[in-house]
């Protein structure tokens, strides 16, 4: 218990809505909301709980495996910081002027039930986009305010996940069309954060 204290006891509340800010911009569940009833349609279970509970998992196992594998490789978390950056600045490109640059797997699956799993926590919510953003920032926060900044972030996403018909139904497609607008310029401006930011301090 003391340890836990410890641990969370390092906890900058600026630092947490940051970068709850910067990764509910990424992880977007408001946007993502069109794909969850297109699945529900084509006869796809969805139990939010455990799209939650698994994409919680996945994130903070490369949370606190990432850098390692980053040293196994021998990159310095500067220069992924830049490459990340670079790689959101695509994604946050896609959700502003709604092009499509990261070609996304078909969301057909042969195992019943595993919706829940697959896509949605992996690769939708858990994916690539989320593993680069994590690891990117963590040169600039720490991994305290980072794993209250997730559970913000996966309590966010169940209750779209479990209001999804209620949001569609009043705050309508336009709505949604402007968060994810708004979300996009955020994470536009962060990417170039992480990316001049890392800049300076390697030259």
């Amino acid at each position: 218990m003391e340890a836990i204290r410890n641990f969370f006891g390092v906890v900058d509340i600026w630092q947490v809505l940051s970068s709850f800010i910067f990764l509910i911009a990424i992880i977007d569940p408001f946007g993502n909301i069109p794909v969850t009833i297109a699945m529900e349609k084509r006869g796809f279970k969805i139990h939010a709980d455990k799209v939650c509970i698994a994409s919680l998992v996945i994130l903070m196992a490369f949370l606190f495996l990432g850098e390692w594998i980053l040293k196994l490789f021998g990159v310095q978390i500067e220069y992924f910081a830049i490459a990340g950056g670079f790689v959101i600045l695509l994604m946050a490109l896609e959700m502003i002027l709604d092009v499509t640059i990261f070609q996304n797997d078909k969301l057909e699956s042969e195992v019943e039930g595993a919706g829940s799993i697959v896509p949605l926590a992996f690769p939708m919510y858990a994916g690539p986009g989320a593993f680069t953003a994590l690891l990117a920032i963590t040169a600039e926060y720490s991994i305290a305010s980072l794993c209250v900044s997730l559970l913000l972030c996966m309590l966010v996403l169940y209750l779209v996940l479990i209001g999804t018909n209620w949001l569609t139904k009043y705050l309508g497609q336009t709505a949604l069309y402007i968060i994810r607008k708004f979300f996009g310029i955020i994470v536009l401006a962060i990417s170039c954060k992480l990316m001049f930011g890392n800049l300076a301090a390697i030259f």
